[in-house]
């Protein structure tokens, strides 16, 4: 049977609105989660239910208000909801990669080395990095033209596919991808599905967010229905 990469017991998330008088927004409560090397599963739900909280609380970004958040990193399950800022950047730096909808990079530095720089945190050599960027870059249509100009310069597809290398070249353990397909044309598309099922073969865990059918039935093993919270307090 294959490991449990990633787990969530109870977890319980909210929003209080300090210009609404403090009315407190519930979004998760209760999320039990499981996600085993090897498996894509795609968070499904309404729009609203709460799916990019979900997974902008597993990353960090969002501090959880309860439960827990079970990583396993460097072998063992580790609670990050639990965790200080220095353990969330460990387990981020080795274990748990994320491809938000956004690309979020220093201006001006070159889309190559955007790319090469994650490597290069790793412990990779310079020119081995900037020569597996290139590679993933040009598999993604990013021609060498491109490659020499920051991405701020791109358009919103192009961006994303400086988004979806980022994520993809370090190779994590646990993948978090949050419609990693939303900007992008068929070619581009089809490409992104043959690495998630390249990634799934490596023992990746992935946990997805994706509201094109078509991409969804293509790369998820289960569907994790997000339920929408309407009460609030």
């Amino acid at each position: 049977m294959t490991s449990v990469m990633l787990a969530t017991e109870g977890l319980t998330k909210g929003f209080t609105l300090h210009l609404r008088g403090g009315l407190h927004l519930p979004v998760l409560a209760g999320i039990d989660l499981k996600l085993h090397a090897g498996e894509c599963v795609v968070l499904s739900g309404p729009s609203g239910a709460g799916k990019s909280t979900l997974m902008r609380s597993l990353y960090g970004n969002y501090r959880a208000d309860g439960g827990r958040i079970l990583v396993r990193h460097r072998g063992e399950m580790i609670d990050i909801a639990a965790g200080d800022p220095r353990t969330i950047l460990e387990v981020r730096h080795e274990t748990l990669g994320y491809v938000s909808q956004f690309l979020r990079v220093v201006p001006r530095v070159p889309a190559l080395d955007v790319v090469a720089e994650v490597l290069i945190a790793r412990g990779e050599t310079e020119p081995t990095a900037r020569e597996r960027a290139a590679a993933l870059l040009l598999r993604l249509h990013i021609p060498h033209r491109l490659h020499g100009l920051p991405p701020a310069t791109f358009s919103g597809g192009e961006q994303q596919r400086i988004n979806l290398a980022r994520g993809f070249i370090a190779e994590c353990p646990i993948l978090l991808l949050d419609e990693p397909t939303a900007s992008l044309d068929a070619d581009n598309r089809a490409v992104v599905v043959a690495m998630i099922h390249e990634a799934k073969a490596r023992g990746t865990a992935i946990l997805a967010i994706c509201h094109d059918n078509e991409i969804r039935d293509a790369i998820a093993d289960e569907l994790f229905p997000v339920p929408e919270l309407r009460d609030a307090a």
